[in-house]
């Protein structure tokens, strides 16, 4: 670079601070209070089985809104979506699970085979799925635009998590590490409510009486089943005592009122044909949001899809957000308009395979089954540790459940249409009723056009799918970057499509640090090179590569 240059580019680097710090100083703080697996069964949406006076107190400050949906009814696949903006049928993450990246477990190793077959009967391995260059995390952007961003600690989103996307993310991760003066976006996770609450709580006291519990019409009515749903609706409860220690630790920091508070789980509910079905039961979620001191609350029947939580985030804090996305903002500055449909679907839950879509819009379900000769239910051997397994499949073996119940245990249509306003269990298929035929024509439309139109990469085999991801069955590798130094700047660079870069300044007797080790930044522009006893430690890596070598100044 010619020294002419080097004024210029200094100034560069200037406008992209001072620009950067008056973003974050007008920038609101953001709190997501994430639970796990509850169904909008809570006093805010008519239901008060459970006692939850801290998200009762959460609802009067906030936006309830009374129509928003996971995108799968599981974990991963919709926690992808989540942190993408992406369904994931559109970015090959739709299958659950793909490998053990929960950082928590601490791996980014994968097993060469694992118990499951795809829809062909192919054999197939962990891998972490290989998004298109484009896709980021979407904190990584609330990252460039100036913000503090944490997440304590669940990820679980198909692939590693890359260090690009968190300043801190584990189970010390909190708003209170954040450098002074920085806004925050901070994430929660709590698994009191998670399915597998269902037996490891089993022995713990009962908060909600099993006698007073509402038994969903697709479920036996027995002591076995109303212990289950007793035992979900006290954990509920502890759920609350959670969200309430959080909140209150938001208050003492004086931070309530300059903090926008979201409140959701990630997906339906934790009971038999709940979660892992398209149906409202295993879709439909609660969705609070508290604005800032003296903004709007009431309840919004918008149309929202786990999509469109990121472009969400992004409209809050200024930043425009990308084209990419699938999801629409529904809030802040770059709101758009409500989407007349969202979509769901089911394929790979953990060893069964199928393919299944949904399109909901607010008062009708279109469900299109691709395989109907394989039954609704699942043998899913997480799940049969739930209690009520073993009566529940005794009573289908003997034929003594009714219509409802027994529906599920029978080979599907291969369409179905359901009228959520006045079926809420979706339980009467209309899609064979004359009355309906426009409608299911226009719903049946809708989808296909859908599939048309945006890459559903549900249709590839699961197997082949992998090999295309990971050619011959190795993960790619990120390139190790490289840098330029001109006039005591670092320019970084690689060479991988979609790559993002971090770095970290040590001392020069400090151990070499590894992905696990806190403290890497994000790349955005130059930064300065290192200075006498210190050295600068580069890792790059695209979203589904193996991350690259480091390299070290």
């Amino acid at each position: 670079m010619q020294p002419s240059m080097m004024p210029r580019l200094k100034q560069i680097v200037l406008t992209w601070i001072l620009s950067t710090s008056l973003l974050a100083a007008q920038a609101p703080n953001i709190l997501w209070v994430v639970c796990e697996d509850i169904s909008p069964t809570l006093s805010m949406y008519g239901e008060s089985t459970a006692h939850t006076p801290h998200l009762d107190a959460l609802a009067a400050d906030g936006m309830v809104y009374e129509r928003a949906f996971a995108t799968v009814g599981v974990c991963g696949p919709s926690r992808s979506a989540i942190i993408t903006g992406m369904y994931p049928m559109h970015i090959g993450t739709q299958h659950m699970r793909t490998g053990k990246d929960v950082q928590s477990w601490g791996k980014r190793t994968y097993a060469a085979r694992i118990a499951a077959v795809d829809i062909q009967g192919d054999s197939l391995r962990e891998y972490a799925a290989v998004l298109p260059k484009d896709v980021k995390c979407f904190p990584e952007y609330l990252r460039q635009a100036g913000y503090y961003c944490t997440n304590n600690q669940k990820t679980d989103y198909q692939f590693a998590s890359p260090l690009s996307a968190w300043d801190e993310n584990g189970t010390k991760a909190h708003w209170r590490n954040r450098p002074e003066g920085k806004p925050f976006f901070a994430v929660f996770n709590f698994g009191s409510t998670h399915e597998s609450r269902l037996w490891l709580n089993a022995n713990q006291p009962l908060t909600v009486d099993p006698a007073q519990v509402p038994v969903p019409p697709y479920l036996p009515d027995n002591e076995t089943t109303r212990r289950d749903v007793a035992r979900h609706y006290s954990n509920v409860e502890i759920m609350d005592a959670e969200v309430g220690r959080i909140i209150q630790q938001l208050k003492d920091d004086g931070l309530y009122d300059q903090t926008i508070i979201f409140f959701y789980s990630d997906h339906g509910g934790p009971l038999p044909r709940q979660k892992r079905e398209v149906y409202d039961s295993g879709l439909r979620v609660p969705l609070i949001v508290k604005p800032l001191a003296g903004g709007a609350a009431g309840r919004s029947d918008r149309l929202v899809s786990f999509v469109d939580l990121a472009p969400t985030l992004l409209s809050i804090a200024g930043v425009v957000p990308p084209t990419y996305m699938d999801g629409v903002a529904f809030m802040g500055q770059h709101q758009g308009a409500e989407h007349p449909y969202i979509l769901g679907s089911g394929d790979r839950f953990d060893e069964f395979t199928d393919r299944v879509r949904a399109v909901r819009n607010k008062r009708w379900l279109y469900v299109r089954n691709f395989f109907p000769a394989l039954p609704g239910y699942k043998n899913i051997g997480y799940r049969l540790q739930i209690p009520m397994m073993e009566a529940l499949l005794a009573d289908a073996a003997a034929q003594r459940l009714n219509d409802a119940q027994a529906r599920w245990f029978a080979t599907k249509a291969t369409e179905e249409l359901y009228d959520c306003d006045n079926d809420p269990h979706n339980l009467h298929n209309l899609a064979t009723t004359p009355r309906y035929a426009n409608l299911l024509r226009e719903m049946r439309e809708t989808l296909l056009e859908e599939m048309t139109t945006h890459p559903d990469l549900g249709q590839v085999a699961e197997a082949t799918l992998i090999h295309i991801m990971w050619p011959g069955d190795q993960q790619p590798q990120t390139s190790r970057p490289r840098w330029d130094h001109h006039d005591g700047w670092i320019h970084l660079h690689c060479s991988t499509p979609g790559a993002s870069i971090s770095y970290q300044y040590i001392s020069a007797d400090a151990q070499t640090p590894t992905w696990q080790t806190p403290g890497w930044q994000l790349y955005t522009t130059p930064i300065p090179a290192p200075q006498k006893g210190q050295r600068l430690v580069v890792i790059a890596e695209r979203i589904g590569y193996a991350a690259s070598e480091l390299l070290v100044w």
